[in-house]
């Protein structure tokens, strides 16, 4: 579905005006609701953007069905290489995954052993991101499916030349197994030509031995993060005018980034 109207978008002052030719182009993969607003909801509201979400769970797809607006479309499809793989279905519906949960690494950690229990296993086909007909353009890909996101990454290439914007879940111990590290996503990122930009979230959780003894302190652990990856601004002439425009708006709207935004 393409977005035709001419926009005007203010972005950082009134005097300061965008056009672009079509709406921004959000992407989200794994698209599950149940982690609260969007970090582009402000741009929804205002009729900035178009999203296009992939959630295969029936029941949280239909949840995003039910609740979408005009500028929102959403799909079944898993994301992934392409190939068939083996969905497995846990306790806890964040921790459904292409891969299998590593139990060594759950039993580390309070709680995450019963909610990465695996309940049922259903095989599912994916399709790879470049693939996807539905999806003309990506400025910004949101994406969290539980490990598989190098894959996506690798697989989705010549959509990705397009994007300026990639926030993505990372992994500093990995509940899964055969999961991509950060390190690994970091190099896919750089050799795509992206670079950090910000973390809009770190997760620390406590290690299940010492939590009897110390729960109500500080852990210092690492487990998760969501961080945002930038096209590298070094080479702003590698990027076209739609490129830098739809990369101020996203930078404004959604991550308060003023410094890239101006």
């Amino acid at each position: 579905m393409e977005n035709n109207p001419i926009k005007a978008h203010f972005y950082t002052k009134p005097e300061e005006i965008f056009i672009t030719a079509r709406l921004t182009s959000i992407v989200d993969i794994g698209a599950n609701p149940i982690d609260g607003d969007p970090p582009y909801k402000s741009m929804l509201q205002q009729d900035l953007c178009h999203v296009y979400g992939f959630e295969p769970q029936p029941h949280a797809l239909a949840q995003l069905l039910n609740l979408k607006s005009a500028n929102e479309t959403y799909l079944s499809d898993a994301v992934g290489d392409g190939n068939q793989h083996t969905l497995n279905i846990t306790n806890a519906s964040g921790m459904v995954s292409l891969l299998k949960p590593n139990q060594r690494q759950l039993d580390l950690f309070k709680d995450f052993s019963e909610w990465g229990k695996v309940i049922t296993q259903e095989p599912i086909q994916t399709k790879r991101l470049d693939d996807l007909v539905a999806i003309k353009h990506i400025d910004l890909l949101k994406i969290d499916i539980q490990g598989a996101e190098l894959m996506v990454f690798q697989h989705g290439r010549e959509k990705l030349k397009e994007a300026v914007f990639i926030q993505t879940e990372v992994s500093f111990v990995n509940l899964y197994e055969d999961q991509a590290s950060f390190g690994d996503i970091d190099l896919e990122m750089r050799l795509q030509g992206f670079i950090p930009h910000t973390f809009t979230a770190i997760k620390n959780w406590p290690i299940k031995a010492s939590w009897n003894e110390y729960g109500d302190q500080q852990f210092n652990q690492l487990l998760e993060a969501d961080i945002v990856y930038i096209k590298d601004i070094a080479y702003p002439e590698k990027l076209t005018d739609n490129q830098l425009m739809h990369m101020a708006m996203i930078a404004h709207h959604v991550y308060k980034s003023v410094d890239l935004a101006g």
